[in-house]
């Protein structure tokens, strides 16, 4: 027996050198001394050492590793490994997304003895299975995938009939607990593990990076307001039988999204089975005119400028024509009108001649400061560019001033007026939560002075304007109506609107208070027998709007407190609103 095998000289190898040298002596004198059966006893005990102290050594490896390894720990989720992704929770920790274990179902006919047997207990046990496909498997000649995604519940179930040749194999699945709840806003992922739409596609990298750190990524909006939001714009959407809808709620002083939804809506389980409708984000990815909310950007703009003053006046008795078309109102008033009596009536004239007084430059510069002539900013791919004016002569300025001839998307609105109620800084959007308190620098737009004057002629638009069915008891809201004439066939067309409401609460109250912005779209609406067959923006957007607002005010902590205006009752507004 030679022990000359060089790695023995290595150093630390002394020991085991000195004892398998002891064993060979102890041979060698069991032989010298002619007890070959000492010898063998001896060479026995040595062979069964070294068993037992390998099968040792594996005992204390297989405990350490069941003991110590987090390898399983997860409570069903996945490990973070390959395509895996973190969870996505809400601002407050609620679950909106997770990866979950799953089963792929395969089959190899090769194993199977009654195939009959195995088609009957599969559709048996699985409805949803498609017949030709596993007919397909059946009378193929190899293993093959009959159908992903099941729960472990349903693997555990075709597990117990013990089926010859019906195998699963694990796989990762994302899975969105809350089903179309704010759909839009999370989106959803392949099974390949990458965000193709929404917060997955946005914040794809940082999700990817999550589950390996085993953490979550929180997103902006609150579920509760969420869940407020969808439920008032779908209903109201439904009830007058709109095209699409969409429905957003901001801090205007962060930026962060606290809720946004879109109609139709999906459910990012069965993304496949949406149409391409239901997928589009009308909210980022669709443009409109907007009607009289875009008499906001106007009138700031105007007093911002020097152009004018709240106390300034404009002749609004004779339509305005420019070029080939002529301006008027819907609801005229005839009379010269003070800047603060063009906003409370919404007058398409006095607008007019405001922005033509400001002039172009001076329109395009407040406009640009808005954000109105570019994508929004924001961490959503979707976010569509506008349509704007390409020369910006009178008849551009004249229509963009009450938000025709110029496109934007709801998102580019919620941002422009967040600039003009925070104080004046235009801060971009964004769908991820700040920190309690935060104010995150922006850009100067208007003065305060200006965004005071705003928010106070929004309020009384609430109170004794057009806006009066968007009041919330108590929560001091103030508003703008919109409602835009649809282009159809390459005209606009006299009843096809969109029309929508631009919110803020509370109008009143310091410029640094928390504020909050709430616009409601509904594009393509039907009156109804309780509009008496009107669908502008006061009837059909201006309610939800203050339904949501009184909904949610308790979870954005705003109180309610006696209103010092009493405002105009809902069912006193006047019908024909000027609007337009």
């Amino acid at each position: 027996m030679s022990l000359a095998h060089p790695n023995f000289a290595a150093p630390g190898w002394g020991w085991l050198k000195a004892r398998l040298w002891g064993l060979e002596h102890a041979f060698e004198r069991a032989r010298a001394a002619g007890k070959a059966e000492d010898d063998t006893r001896i060479r026995i005990f040595f062979v069964a050492a070294m068993f037992a102290a390998s099968f040792v050594t594996l005992g204390v490896g297989a405990t350490r590793m069941a003991l110590f390894s987090s390898a399983g720990q997860g409570n069903g989720m996945t490990a973070p490994v390959g395509a895996a992704r973190a969870d996505l929770t809400d601002r407050n920790g609620a679950m909106l997304a997770a990866d979950l274990l799953h089963y792929g179902l395969y089959v190899d006919p090769r194993e199977i003895w009654d195939a009959d047997e195995i088609r009957a207990a599969l559709r048996l046990a699985m409805p949803g299975l498609s017949p030709a496909r596993l007919e397909r498997a059946l009378r193929g000649e190899r293993r093959s995938f009959l159908m992903g995604g099941l729960t472990p519940e349903v693997r555990n179930r075709i597990h117990q009939l013990g089926l010859p040749g019906v195998t699963f194999e694990p796989e990762q699945r994302r899975v969105y607990p809350l089903g179309s709840t704010a759909a839009h806003l999370i989106g959803f992922a392949d099974t390949g593990g990458e965000g193709l739409s929404g917060a997955e596609l946005a914040l794809n990298d940082e999700i990817r990076r999550g589950a390996a750190q085993r953490g979550a990524t929180a997103l902006s909006i609150d579920l509760r307001v969420q869940a407020a939001l969808e439920d008032e714009l779908y209903k109201t959407a439904v009830a007058h039988q709109a095209k699409d809808a969409v429905g957003i709620i901001t801090n205007v002083h962060t930026g962060e999204i606290l809720g946004i939804a879109s109609y139709p809506t999906f459910d990012p389980n069965a993304a496949g089975k949406a149409t391409p409708e239901q997928l589009i984000n009308h909210a980022a990815a669709s443009v409109y005119e907007m009607g009289s909310t875009f008499k906001v950007f106007t009138v700031a703009m105007g007093l911002d400028s020097g152009t004018a003053t709240l106390a300034s006046t404009f002749d609004a008795r004779q339509p305005v024509k420019i070029g080939g078309q002529t301006i008027h109102d819907y609801h005229p008033e005839n009379k010269i009108m003070s800047v603060a009596d063009i906003f409370v009536h919404s007058s398409n004239i006095g607008t007019t001649k405001l922005a033509l007084q400001a002039g172009a430059p001076t329109v395009q510069k407040y406009f640009k400061a808005f954000g109105l002539t570019r994508a929004t900013p924001v961490e959503l791919s979707e976010s569509a560019r506008p349509i704007v004016p390409r020369r910006w002569n009178e008849n551009d300025v004249a229509s963009t001033s009450f938000g025709h001839a110029i496109s934007v998307s709801p998102l580019a609105v919620a941002a422009g007026m967040g600039a003009i109620l925070n104080g004046g800084t235009y801060v971009p959007l964004t769908i991820k939560p700040m920190k309690p308190g935060a104010r995150p620098e922006g850009t100067r737009a208007v003065s305060e002075e200006t965004s005071r004057a705003l928010l106070d002629l929004m309020r009384v638009n609430v109170v004794r304007g057009t806006g009066g069915k968007a009041n919330a008891p108590g929560l001091r809201v103030g508003g703008k109506t919109g409602s835009a004439n649809k282009i159809i066939g390459g005209r606009y067309s006299n009843n096809i609107l969109v029309s929508s409401f631009a919110a803020v609460f509370p109008a009143d109250g310091p410029l640094e208070a928390d504020r909050y912005f709430v616009l409601i779209l509904m594009d393509e609406p039907k009156g109804t027998a309780e509009t008496y067959g009107f669908a502008t923006g006061g009837w059909t957007a201006a309610p939800p709007a203050g339904r949501v607002i009184d909904r949610v005010a308790p979870f954005l902590g705003v109180a309610r407190r006696p209103d010092l205006v009493a405002a105009t009752p809902a069912d006193a507004v006047v019908p024909i609103e000027s609007e337009h």
